[in-house]
């Protein structure tokens, strides 16, 4: 049962779920929960939407074609679980995360006159503060473990499915 989940076309399906569901959930903690997501957290999120249709074009592709590009994905979330990782570090005080760390939009005003109040007391969000944890680690820390698992995945299928040919 394991090696048929990591042929091309099952792990390919299996990683696009997964990166579904994980982009899915950081827009919920956007638009439903109310947190404002950071620059890095806006960016963090680049690596899914570029491999969400990499992934479906995967679906649809022969096996080594659909192999190659899920060596694609791999890469593509290695880097992703980089940017986690930068972020989690920065969150932690490890290392200082960049300068000029604004953030995302939240509601939008109502009128001319809400939006200088608004003014008033808007913050721009820092990417140094974590907004929320579980178990000790922040969005930023989940993110960096799903990219890495995400990348395994397509990793292992994409050489599985390079090697059959």
């Amino acid at each position: 049962m394991a090696h048929a989940l990591t042929a091309p076309r099952p792990a390919a399906l299996l990683v696009l779920v997964g990166a579904a569901a994980t982009v899915g959930g950081a827009l919920i903690f956007q638009h439903v929960l109310g947190y404002v997501p950071c620059k890095l957290c806006l960016t963090e999120r680049q690596p899914y939407y570029l491999a969400v249709p990499l992934l479906a074009a995967a679906l649809l592709l022969p096996r080594r074609p659909a192999s190659w590009l899920l060596a694609l994905v791999a890469v593509i979330f290695l880097v992703g679980a980089g940017l986690g990782a930068y972020h989690a570090g920065a969150e932690w005080g490890f290392w200082p995360g960049p300068s000029d760390c604004g953030g995302g939009a939240g509601p939008a005003p109502a009128g001319v006159n809400d939006f200088l109040k608004a003014l008033e007391s808007t913050r721009p969000v820092d990417c140094t503060a974590a907004a929320w944890r579980f178990l000790g680690i922040s969005l930023a820390g989940y993110n960096a473990l799903i990219a890495v698992v995400l990348a395994a995945f397509a990793g292992i299928a994409a050489l599985r499915g390079l090697r059959r040919g």
